[in-house]
């Protein structure tokens, strides 16, 4: 409903939106590219480009398969742009305090750090599958809508990806969390 108000020249309506959406936006780039400024203007841009394209919406689209369509095509833009390696995750910027710096603490933060590396480690496809089903919680259907492709071949995907996420964290966890 906000979304059609926004196509008809409610752009206040945006404002709702933004509030619902940016963060989850920004977790989807902060996973993608592991870069907080890069996050930060990918998901201005993604709102830039909402008000931008908003006649294009059609309203039997759910707004946030259009939504995470037009984020994954922006990524995929600033990738080919700027063709750069994807920087580690910094863990500095989730400090704990330092009270919480218990057995428990450390091994939760260790086991956090794998499951980042190994999710960087897949190949790209993957791992946006996988922030779009598992960390960003998009039915198979939207993502469906996004990608293109069928739900069932969403669901193969995943499910490849899940297997690959597994083996590559295990790898890693077996060898220290070095594993290449």
């Amino acid at each position: 409903m906000l979304m059609l108000a926004v196509k008809n020249g409610t752009l206040d309506s945006l404002g709702p939106l933004f509030e619902r959406y940016h963060v989850k936006l920004f977790n989807f780039f902060l996973r993608l590219t592991s870069n907080r400024e890069t996050s930060e203007d990918l998901t201005q841009s993604v709102f830039q480009r909402i008000l931008r394209f908003r006649h294009t919406y059609k309203e039997n689209y759910p707004f946030r398969a259009w939504m995470y369509r037009m984020a994954r095509n922006l990524h995929a833009d600033h990738y080919r742009k700027h063709k750069r390696s994807m920087e580690t995750f910094d863990e500095s910027h989730h400090a704990e305090d330092s009270e919480q710096l218990a057995v428990d603490a450390m091994e939760n933060k260790e086991r956090k750090q794998n499951l980042l590396e190994a999710l960087h480690r897949l190949p790209l496809e993957q791992r946006e599958l996988l922030l779009l089903s598992r960390f960003e919680g998009l039915k198979y259907d939207e993502i469906s809508q996004i990608k293109g492709i069928t739900v069932a071949a969403i669901k193969v995907r995943v499910h490849r990806a899940m297997a690959r996420l597994r083996e590559i964290y295990f790898e890693s966890s077996e060898n220290g969390g070095n594993a290449q």
